[in-house]
């Protein structure tokens, strides 16, 4: 069962949240004048945000390339058996392995979806015997090498408005 929460924002929140999503390392004091607020009030809307989970990270974004992560794939996991356990297990082992950048557990003709970077198709093909080979839960994967990654993030529209 998926539990939503609702939390509430207003539009200088929802202001604020556009600034950071573009760069973090803005000042509470560029903030402000961008926003109309003192930076003293921008500080404790963002204290608040992050102890709401509204605001649930802070941090770098690495380019991959300039680690010799350069090769991206999307992976299409099916498992034999969906039980809970079994669920459970391949979730913290994703969590777990450094190569996943992202795990989505979804509906449709694949049970999961993973976003894996790697140095060259060598690395990627230690990892699918790594996680995959050696998994006996494993049914099928399916995977496709990004040839060109036309847009990556991880920002999220905001409506300014806030509770509507």
């Amino acid at each position: 069962m998926i539990h939503s929460q609702t939390h509430h924002y207003d539009s200088f929140d929802g202001k604020i949240l556009e600034i950071i999503q573009q760069s973090n390392r803005t000042t509470s004091d560029q903030i402000a004048e961008q926003v109309g607020l003192s930076p003293a009030a921008v500080q404790r809307r963002m204290k608040r945000m992050r102890e709401q989970n509204i605001i649930s990270a802070d941090i770098a974004v690495v380019n991959p390339k300039a680690v010799d992560r350069g090769v991206t794939l999307i992976i299409q996991v099916t498992l034999e058996r969906e039980r809970l356990d079994l669920l459970d297990t391949f979730k913290k082992e994703m969590k777990r392995h450094r190569a996943v950048q992202q795990c989505y557990y979804v509906t449709g003709s694949s049970d999961f979806i993973l976003v894996v970077t790697a140095t060259d198709m060598e690395d990627y093909e230690s990892f699918t015997r790594e996680v995959f080979f050696e998994n006996l839960n494993i049914r099928h994967f399916e995977t496709n090498v990004v040839m060109d990654p036309v847009k990556v993030g991880l920002s999220v529209p905001v409506l300014i408005g806030g509770d509507s």
